[in-house]
């Protein structure tokens, strides 16, 4: 049980991690291509250059530590079939580490840009 507890942590974390990585670069890579009018409908958050970058640093700091309570506690297990709590556990944790950076890094441009101005 435990084993299986590990491993299904170990996988959410993972899961979480590689969603929130795509996802800041999706958030990030547009901007990049802001100079090209052309491109700039790909920038879907509206962040600036230098505050997109700053923004995307300054949620990798603030979700790191707040991932590992989940790593050390770990995620809850109940036996079911292995295809069913794969599943699940990708919807959370894989859907969450794809909309929490998008979220994430607005909020904290917004910040920014209010602290800055």
């Amino acid at each position: 049980m435990l084993g299986k507890q590990l491993l299904m942590t170990r996988g959410a974390v993972t899961t979480f991690s590689i969603a929130n990585d795509v996802a800041k670069y999706f958030a990030i890579v547009p901007v990049l291509f802001a100079v090209v009018p052309q491109l700039q409908a790909l920038n879907i958050l509206q962040l600036g250059l230098h505050s997109a970058v700053l923004s995307a640093l300054l949620f990798n700091a603030i979700i790191i530590p707040l991932l590992i309570p989940i790593a050390m506690k770990g995620v809850s297990f109940k036996p079911s079939d292995t295809m069913t709590l794969f599943l699940k556990n990708t919807m959370i944790y894989g859907g969450g580490g794809v909309i929490v950076p998008f979220v994430g890094i607005k909020l904290i441009d917004i910040a920014l840009l209010a602290i800055h101005v």
